[in-house]
């Protein structure tokens, strides 16, 4: 159990250490509003924390840094909201009251201003689209022969693909057919969407529209929509103006781990709703192993959508990325449950 002048000397060790990226001495300490301890005091508090495994040296005349538990007993206990810029919520804020814009697109966009206020790297993973709801399908013709499907997915989702158009398929045949596809699929999930057209789809064209067999063939292949989460990435080498990262191995190493998205997917899910911090060595992997990674989930109506992941060195600044991280999850689930709501 650390004493009140413990936790007092921990805490500003690891403020001053998250803004310098120097080791931090008893003078240094001794200089801060609030703090009425002699140096030599200090440096005592500064040995004991070092002995509980809180604190290390660096080399034998410096001050102390954080230890890996340290920054673990901080998150854990002594951690606070920060107070963010009426400019930053703003800007936030704004990512969300834009109207009629793809969920892809915000998301983006969520990521990009992320790393821009944190100057670490974001990483969001994006809901899984196949769980996604159909709204509508549109076909809007290019030229005779060809003409561009889109289905638009209840969260604002969007796939679309160039397909052929039957010889002598005209106007009216593409209303027919935007009209069945409309009237049978809305609401149903991408994941179902293939067997769907195949099945039921595909008897009620063949009744209405000549030359459905080449038709479905080619919805079936718009409606072929991969089983996984997008991932979107803000300030992806922003890591290369941290101090901790001016070896190139361990660059290297991080950035052959962003390549390998099933690897990204599981490293930054979170493992519970909520915010969950991970540092050092508990990411379990070598490449993050001098790394803190703060994940947060957000989620539609009541189930888990996606997650939001800022990744930086183990001296990161927790409070404005924690804070960061729940003014910008709450955002996304407010706007997920918006346009799911839309879609119903």
């Amino acid at each position: 159990m650390l004493t009140d002048r413990q936790l007092q000397i921990l805490q500003v060790i690891v403020d001053d250490f998250v803004i310098s990226a120097q080791p931090v001495g008893s003078r240094q300490i001794s200089k801060k509003k609030g703090i009425n301890y002699s140096p030599a005091t200090i440096r005592n508090e500064m040995a004991d924390l070092e002995e509980l495994g809180y604190l290390e040296k660096t080399h034998v005349s410096s001050g102390r840094i954080p230890s890996e538990k340290g920054y673990r007993y901080y998150v854990d206990h002594l951690l606070q909201p920060k107070r963010m810029s009426v400019h930053e919520i703003n800007l936030i804020q704004s990512i969300f009251e834009k109207q009629k814009v793809e969920i892809e697109q915000i998301i983006r966009e969520s990521a990009s201003i992320l790393s821009e206020l944190t100057s670490y790297t974001a990483i969001l993973l994006g809901p899984n689209v196949t769980d996604h709801r159909v709204k509508r399908f549109q076909i809007i013709p290019l030229s005779k022969q060809t003409a561009v499907a889109i289905i638009v997915t209840d969260m604002g989702h969007v796939e679309n693909q160039v397909i052929a158009l039957p010889e002598g398929f005209d106007a009216s045949d593409i209303e027919k057919t935007v009209n069945i596809l409309n009237e049978r699929l809305i609401g149903v999930p991408l994941i179902h969407l293939q067997s769907k057209l195949e099945k039921e789809t595909y008897e009620v064209l063949k009744q209405h529209v000549h030359m459905a067999d080449s038709l479905i063939l080619s919805l079936i292949k718009v409606a072929s929509v991969e089983n996984d989460s997008k991932i979107y990435f803000g300030g992806k080498t922003n890591m290369l103006n941290q101090p901790e990262f001016h070896d190139l191995n361990k660059v290297r190493q991080l950035m052959e781990l962003m390549d390998k998205k099933n690897q990204v997917i599981s490293l930054f899910q979170p493992v519970k709703q909520g915010i969950t911090i991970r540092i050092g060595s508990e990411n379990n992997h070598i490449a993050v192993e001098n790394c803190s990674v703060i994940t947060a989930s957000y989620t539609a109506g009541e189930e888990q959508s996606g997650a939001i992941a800022i990744i930086g060195p183990t001296r990161m600044d927790y409070k404005r990325v924690v804070t960061l991280l729940d003014i910008v999850r709450r955002g996304l689930s407010r706007t997920f449950s918006e346009k799911l709501n839309d879609g119903q």
